[in-house]
């Protein structure tokens, strides 16, 4: 079923701005993550930890769930359908995967969040507490390949969106 315009571009918007958002995101994390990486400063590490915490709850997300959600209420409502175009269904696994992934991340990385706001949690401690730099980046890769995804749109249907095209 094809959205009407106007819902079609609401829906548009939505899935648009939660993705930027969401790349938005994952880059203030990184700059949090890199300070875990870099400093030995106990206040530096202490906030970018807290930040980071802050940063994964209530923005990375639920803002990633919102891109999953709204590409997927954009893509069924659209010509583009969820399994007529091979770059759609890339899109699809590679968002449902970084938001898996980023959902059994965070509660780690709220943990650390936790510990860093103990006033008693000693500057050793925290330096030992360790980054999530592979992730970061790795999330913001992935991010980076479905937004080239999203552009360029590479040629070639699947069977079903072959056939599809046929029937028109």
């Amino acid at each position: 079923m094809i959205m009407r315009p106007a819902l079609r571009k609401l829906a548009l918007i939505a899935h648009i701005g939660s993705s930027v958002g969401w790349f938005g995101a994952v880059i203030a994390y990184l700059a949090l993550d890199i300070t875990v990486f870099v400093s030995q400063n106990i206040h530096f590490l202490r906030a970018a930890y807290i930040a980071m915490g802050i940063t994964v709850s209530w923005a990375i997300v639920p803002l990633a769930i919102t891109s999953l959600i709204t590409g997927l209420v954009v893509s069924l409502g659209t010509s583009w359908g969820v399994f007529r175009h091979y770059w759609v269904i890339f899109k699809l696994l590679l968002t449902s995967f970084a938001t898996i992934i980023l959902l059994l991340a965070a509660p780690s990385i709220n943990s650390m969040a936790t510990m860093a706001l103990n006033p008693k949690m000693a500057g050793t401690h925290l330096s030992m507490m360790g980054n999530t730099l592979l992730h970061s980046v790795g999330g913001l890769v992935v991010l980076l390949v479905i937004l080239l995804l999203s552009v360029y749109k590479p040629k070639g249907l699947t069977r079903y969106g072959w056939r599809k095209q046929q029937e028109k």
